[in-house]
């Protein structure tokens, strides 16, 4: 049997050119030299191979993954839509956007309400930021600029960090820390979309002895036209407060007339005719022949009292189908509820906050209001009230403290005013189902930070024990 000998090869000199006339005239690529072998270990084990691709940049994280395991598709979106997502510079700039809307939205509280800049600054995707605010009123100084709102930037800065997270990020201990702090602010920002939409603040006024089963809004205006001739019950018709700022003609089937905004005041006062000092009056029914309605600026959210907006209107009630018209009234916090006769029936126009109604009611025992001895610093607030739900068969008596709020059907009652003369409470009533989300977060974020510069203290002890 014959055996096959090796035929040596003599390595070619270096710069040397491989003989090819087939390669003749084409654009020649140079080719990376060689690796020369590894040496043999000491100890006798095998050599360590050198990676050849070392110097070569490759995908990190999900990308490289996607890569691998040979899904293009995948690949693409993480390099053509996540990576660019998750660019550093969308970061800062939503910062940068944040902290500039947070300096306007605090300026323009020196002239709108509080919530009024809560709901038009931070709780919509865009704002015309008045140039005003940044001068003072002595000088005026007109036009506005269009910025991202609260939402707009809030749900970039989301996108951002998650793009980030499933582009970059790995999932390894030694960053734990920093995913604990990325997921609390994650939680954070969804925490401020869940109470943006979700959450309902209002009062419940009860006098001593008396009950309620209704919630008012104090921020929300409503017209209600009230038809009481039924026996049982009373037909209420309402008009969201909204409607009314658009100064249009109102008309619906469930309407007894219809309504036109002749002119609406965000805030009001109620001055006698001669203290009006020339102030039109458009009134020719009802309580506006005696008293005339003065445009006020919005309560501010500067001022010390944070006193509520009373708002005001003048109303043409004009009859359905004709258009005759029924006369101007005025409506107003101020006034209370007026008779409008019509087709035999006499009905009930009355401006007042939004009602909100519960299949359940709260009946005021007694009410305590204790002060301090010899001022008149409060020292406690206290209700003792009956709580009867016929739906879920529930009649008890609670008491509602300071200290000690109710906790009810996904609601909670705090003890929060009492009327001016004394006779009666008024309860703070809110429902907020994302209420835990903000502590959670800061939790998750401490405890981040605290894994985070924990690890990088006791690696930097060990190495300077070590030393």
């Amino acid at each position: 049997m014959m055996e096959a000998t090796p035929i040596p090869v003599e390595p070619a000199p270096a710069g040397a050119r491989t003989e090819n006339p087939a390669a003749e005239g084409a654009a020649t690529a140079t080719a990376p030299a060689a690796s020369a072998p590894a040496a043999a270990r000491a100890d006798g084990s095998p050599p360590v191979a050198s990676r050849p691709d070392a110097g070569t940049a490759e995908p990190v994280g999900a990308v490289r993954a996607a890569i691998a395991a040979d899904q293009p598709f995948r690949a693409w979106f993480l390099t053509r839509v996540l990576r660019p997502a998750s660019d550093l510079r969308i970061t800062v700039a939503c910062f940068a956007a944040g902290i500039f809307l947070v300096f306007a939205g605090t300026l323009a509280q020196v002239d709108e309400g509080i919530w009024t800049v809560v709901g038009r600054y931070f709780r919509s995707f865009w704002v015309l930021i008045p140039l005003q605010i940044f001068f003072p009123r002595s000088i005026h100084v007109s036009g506005g600029l269009f910025f991202p709102g609260g939402w707009l930037i809030g749900g970039v800065f989301l996108v951002n960090l998650l793009a980030a997270h499933t582009a970059k990020f790995k999932l390894a201990w030694n960053r734990a820390g920093i995913l604990f702090i990325h997921a609390g602010i994650v939680l954070m920002l969804l925490g401020e979309i869940v109470t943006g939409v979700f959450a309902v603040e209002g009062n419940m006024s009860i006098d001593e002895g008396g009950s309620s089963y209704y919630v008012e809004h104090i921020r929300t205006p409503e017209l209600a036209i009230i038809d009481p001739s039924e026996p049982r019950e009373d037909v209420v018709t309402v008009v969201p407060g909204s409607l009314l700022r658009t100064r249009t003609t109102i008309a619906h089937d469930d309407l007894p007339f219809d309504v036109e905004v002749a002119k609406y005041m965000a805030n009001s006062e109620i001055l006698e005719p001669f203290q009006a000092k020339g102030e039109p009056n458009p009134a020719t029914a009802g309580n506006g022949l005696e008293v005339v309605a003065v445009a006020r600026p919005e309560v501010s959210g500067t001022d010390a009292n944070q006193a509520v907006d009373a708002p005001s209107a003048y109303l043409a009630l004009r009859r359905k189908g004709s258009g005759a018209p029924l006369g101007t009234w005025l409506v107003s916090l101020w006034l209370g509820a007026q008779t409008v006769p019509l087709d035999g029936k006499v009905y009930s126009l009355t401006l007042r906050h939004k009602r909100s109604y519960r299949p359940f009611r709260l009946e005021l025992i007694d009410f305590r209001h204790d002060r301090y001895l010899g001022t008149d610093i409060p020292k406690n607030f206290s209700s003792q009230v009956r709580l009867v739900d016929p739906v879920r068969g529930v009649d008890r008596e609670v008491l509602i403290s300071m200290n000690q709020p109710l906790r009810y059907a996904g609601e909670t009652f705090y003890q929060s005013s009492y009327k001016p003369d004394g006779t009666g409470t008024v309860l703070q009533v809110v429902r907020n189902p994302g209420w835990l989300l903000p502590y959670i977060s800061c939790v998750m974020v401490a405890a981040g930070m605290l894994w985070h510069f924990g690890m990088h203290l006791v690696g930097f002890l060990r190495r300077r024990s070590v030393t």
